[in-house]
């Protein structure tokens, strides 16, 4: 999908964070499929569950002004996944709560991209939504995400069994990082 610069809420020095649209759902479907990708997650979303998380990520843009955000690479204006801020709700002392997450085609993983993102996710929140903290979460079993939070300089604040994970007990367990703003 072209883009122009124009049509970005904003960018990174390689990166355009965009609104969804419906274009996306062939490609988010494709992402969501990719067994590699979506290796520390516990199923492989169908092409509607693609749909609502999309349109979960449309309402939630719409009332908050934020979302997991389509991330574009500027060079090629392709589509290259994720990267943004959801708001979680799963039961737990510290939700709910803004959580900052990335999901990218691994053809762009270890470029420093998801690190990029992220830490231009954490100045849109700073200095247009005025959030003083975002959480971030992982299973243990995910290396390559903890590492990105660490780089974005998150701190680790502890390990939590994830409610929504229980029927996953190799990825039940999590580590919780935090910013504050």
């Amino acid at each position: 999908m072209a883009n122009t610069k124009s049509k970005y809420l904003f960018t990174s020095s390689r990166l355009g964070f965009r609104t969804w649209l419906d274009d996306d759902i062939q490609q988010m479907t494709l992402l969501n499929a990719d067994e590699e990708v979506m290796e520390f997650f516990p199923f492989l979303p169908s092409k509607e569950q693609t749909i609502e998380f999309i349109r979960r990520m449309q309402n939630q843009y719409s009332e908050s002004g934020f979302c997991y955000f389509p991330v574009d690479d500027l060079k090629s204006n392709n589509f290259i996944g994720f990267i943004g801020l959801s708001i979680q709700k799963f039961d737990s002392d510290f939700t709910p709560c803004v959580d900052i997450g990335w999901r990218m085609n691994k053809k762009y993983w270890g470029k420093g991209l998801a690190t990029e993102g992220a830490l231009e996710c954490i100045k849109f929140a700073k200095n247009h939504l005025q959030l003083d903290r975002i959480y971030s979460m992982a299973s243990k079993t995910n290396s390559k995400s903890i590492k990105v939070m660490e780089k974005i300089g998150m701190t680790y604040i502890r390990d939590f069994e994830h409610p929504k994970l229980k029927k996953h007990p190799t990825l039940e367990k999590c580590a919780l990082f935090a910013i504050n703003l």
